[in-house]
């Protein structure tokens, strides 16, 4: 009952999860003994460390918050970027803002003075003769007097109107208001308005000076339309006349600061909420209390504060919590666990609580690695702006694909931080990893997985069993068809398969094993006279459909459609003195172990590839441990833990039955990462399907253009808008237009010259071929994300770099 369950899985045939490598089972205590004095600083913490203890290092690192962010952000004290202030306004557009007012005071005391002529044609024109004195303006009686102050009026709106105009008084006014919420804004406007009430009803106000010459000149006008004074004594009609000059002077004061939105934003107003209570810090483990498991949450929260938990332990027992709090039975056994053993709940069965050492920045509660920061650039969305780049579970379920070439940073700045996540993230019981590498890979130290296996290295525990652990001749042909041939052009892997299978099922039957890698060659080499050997040790009655095959497969021996001798050549890569040891082969000292053990626990596996002269060797068994992989994941449909398959060299794993499994593995909880050199160590017809079988794509600097032309396809193109900007030289016709073209030519050195602006929308690339070729800096990829519950990011620039 220590672990409630979580741990106990067995495999398909009931087998227990292997022992760790290099170091015997740790015993379960009673109470978890206290971490080292100086423990490494839990993951996800600042880079200075705290002054405090441990225990208070990992309750702040439990309390920080998380808010909710983007796919693919760091979300660990993540904070929002400030929003982007509009584009500030070139001085110059101060300055035509102020020279046209000037102009404009200019032309109104000159207006006022009578010394602008040919103005006052228009009023003459317009109005009656018996008005004026012959020949000129001046009024005759109260008739053109009244005239001289409405055609004053429209003048004075006219000067103002373009003063405004030329001077962009409504761009400036809506770039400085724009920067306010709707209630300041609608202050400001209102305050606007009441200063220009007071220069257009000054007596109302107490001031002194004269009015502007709006009211009056409607005034003037409402007497000459009624044909005498007497129609202003009517309270009907001059109050209105009143309420609605002043509703003309706010309107405009009313557009600018939006006072309809800021009314109905105050009615929509939520209404007060009285505040609620504080919720607990997560380092008092609230959810437990919630529940009324008190007894619990005091335990935990006392074995963080004594700094006897990392951040492991907080992972792994919150895990445990939600997997148990659906069911009575298991979560009571869980509390009573929690309540004996507090940090040692739920333990790994290696019974480790952290990794010998960490290179990577890590948040266990979310699942989350950083791995770098998105770079700021033009692609780059608002929100993702200078936040930290992390990968968790839910993308790799997708997949991963990376792409470039050799000292890109592959493996130091993507492999290894994503490993080392998913071997810390075992630990707590979430996930399973099997990262497959070169011995020189630098994938962690042994003592952080509990199964190594050096394939060719007499000091190896453990051995790969070809098969899988398969119970079935027909599937355990399947994977290996997959392996052997799976990359060879013109030999069908179904046919390989089927050959295959009629050699492995009645040797089982005769055996009572799956034959070895000598045993199997030498049964694709045999002539029909050795075969028939096998078929005489096989029963008569009991077996016979493994004698059919049997005799099928001896009839098929020699002629041209026989795929043995091609499936022999393969497989004698395997059949070397250095590999004697190894593929059930060995002496009995070294542990096979099945890879369909990761689909039952939570196993942490390393398998180091041959190198050196057995360059073609690491390709077939990393395409043999791919084909095992998509097969193991796609078995255990109910397994709760997710499973990721790391190959840091995927070169000749990929082959059109393994690209057809990638796209299989996202439903079943399970994903791969993927990392190639070029795209060209694929099968060229491969390259769209690879692209589109993997969620994630991430091209390093470095690739070549045909890399980039095969992602730039895959990511697509997206449709912006772009502005094109013509100079044309102007050419004038009258003379003093010419002399001034010429003066100005002579000050400035150029041409008089206008600007024909072209905007329209466009289709581009998101990256192009050339871009990802050469724009991508050193230290830099491309990537592209996709969630397994269906959310995306467009490919963005990411530095990778510390």
């Amino acid at each position: 009952m220590d672990t409630d369950g979580t741990y106990e899985a067995r495999g398909p045939q009931g087998e227990a999860p292997p022992a760790p490598v290099n170091r015997p089972p740790a015993p379960v205590p009673a109470q978890a003994p206290p971490l080292p004095s100086t423990p490494p600083r839990p993951a996800g913490l600042p880079a200075r460390a705290p002054e405090a203890a441990g225990g208070a290092a990992v309750a702040e690192w439990l309390d920080a918050p998380r808010p909710k962010a983007g796919l693919g952000i760091w979300r660990f004290r993540h904070v929002e970027p400030p929003l982007r202030e509009p584009a500030r306004l070139a001085p110059i557009t101060v300055v035509g803002l102020l020279i046209p007012l000037v102009i404009g005071l200019i032309l109104w005391s000159a207006w006022r003075r009578g010394t602008v002529p040919y103005l006052w044609i228009p009023l003459q024109t317009l109005t009656p003769a018996e008005w004026w004195h012959s020949g000129t303006t001046s009024p005759r009686d109260w008739r053109g007097a009244e005239a001289h102050v409405v055609y004053s009026g429209v003048i004075f709106l006219l000067i103002a109107y373009a003063v405004a105009r030329l001077g962009s008084w409504g761009k400036v006014i809506h770039h400085y208001l724009d920067r306010f919420g709707p209630g300041t804004r609608a202050a400001l406007s209102a305050a606007g308005a009441l200063a220009a009430l007071v220069f257009v009803w000054p007596d109302a106000f107490g001031v002194g000076w004269d009015p502007l010459p709006i009211a009056q000149p409607v005034l003037s006008l409402v007497v000459l339309i009624g044909d005498g004074y007497t129609v202003l004594t009517s309270p009907f009609l001059v109050y209105p006349l009143y309420a609605l000059i002043t509703a003309a002077v706010v309107w405009p004061f009313a557009r600018v600061g939006k006072w309809r939105e800021a009314l109905a934003h105050w009615r929509n107003r939520p209404a007060p909420v009285r505040a609620a209570a504080p919720q607990a810090p997560a380092s008092q483990w609230p959810e437990l209390r919630a529940a009324g498991e008190q007894r619990a949450a005091e335990r935990l929260t006392a074995e963080v504060r004594a700094g006897r938990m990392n951040d492991v332990d907080c992972a792994r027992v919150s895990r445990a919590w939600t997997l148990a709090r659906g069911d009575a039975r298991r979560r009571a056994a869980l509390v009573d666990t929690v309540v004996e053993k507090g940090a040692a709940t739920a333990l790994h069965p290696s019974g480790g609580r952290d990794l010998p050492r960490r290179a990577g920045e890590h948040d266990l509660l979310l699942g989350q690695v950083r791995i770098g920061r998105y770079a700021p650039a033009e692609r780059t969305p608002h929100a993702y702006t200078g936040a930290g780049l992390a990968l968790d579970p839910g993308l790799l379920g997708t997949s991963l694909l990376a792409v470039g070439p050799s000292g890109a940073g592959k493996t130091r700045r993507l492999t290894a931080p994503v490993v080392e996540a998913l071997t810390l993230q075992a630990l707590t019981g979430a996930c399973a990893v099997v990262a497959v590498g070169a011995p020189g890979a630098p994938l962690g130290p042994d003592d952080a997985y509990d199964v190594v296996i050096r394939i060719g290295d007499p000091a190896s525990r453990h051995d790969l069993d070809l098969y899988a652990g398969a119970g079935d001749p027909d599937e355990a042909a399947a994977l290996l068809a997959e392996g052997l041939v799976g990359d060879v052009e013109g030999v069908e892997t179904r046919r390989a398969a089927t050959a295959l299978a009629q050699l492995i099922g009645p040797y089982r039957e005769a055996h009572g094993a799956f034959p070895t890698v000598p045993a199997l060659r030498e049964l694709l080499e045999a002539r029909p006279e050795t075969l028939q050997v096998l078929l005489d040790r096989l029963p008569q009655d009991a077996a016979p459909g493994m004698r059919r095959e049997l005799e099928s497969r001896i009839r098929q021996v020699g002629t041209v459609a026989d795929v043995g001798p091609a499936l022999a050549d393969r497989l004698a890569s395997l059949d070397r003195p250095v590999f004697a040891e190894f593929f059930g082969g060995g002496s009995g000292t070294v542990r096979p172990f099945s890879l369909r053990s990761v689909g039952a626990h939570p196993l942490r596996v390393r398998i180091t590839l041959p190198e050196g002269g057995h360059e073609e060797t690491a390709r077939l068994l990393a395409r043999l441990l791919l084909a095992q992989f998509e097969t193991v994941a796609r078995a255990d449909t109910g397994r709760k833990h997710f499973v990721c398959l790391v190959l840091d060299d995927a070169a000749g794993a990929l082959t059109p039955g393994t690209v057809r499994g990638l796209a299989r593995l996202r439903p079943q909880n399970a994903g791969a990462v993927l990392a190639l050199r070029s795209l060209a160590e694929v099968p060229e017809a491969l390259h769209g399907q690879l692209l589109a079988a993997v969620g994630c794509r991430m091209a390093f600097s470095g690739v070549t253009t045909w890399d980039g032309r095969a992602f730039a396809e895959a990511w697509g193109t997206e449709r912006v808008e772009t502005t094109e900007v013509a100079q044309h030289t102007v050419f004038a016709d009258q003379p003093m237009t010419r002399a001034l073209h010429a003066v100005r030519k002579m000050v400035t050195g150029k041409a008089v010259t206008t600007d024909a602006v072209t905007v329209r929308e466009v289709e581009r690339e998101r990256w192009s071929a050339s871009e990802l070729a050469h724009e991508v800096p050193a230290g830099h990829a491309v990537l592209s994300l996709t969630h397994v519950r269906g959310g995306s990011t467009p490919p963005l620039l990411v530095d990778l770099r510390g």
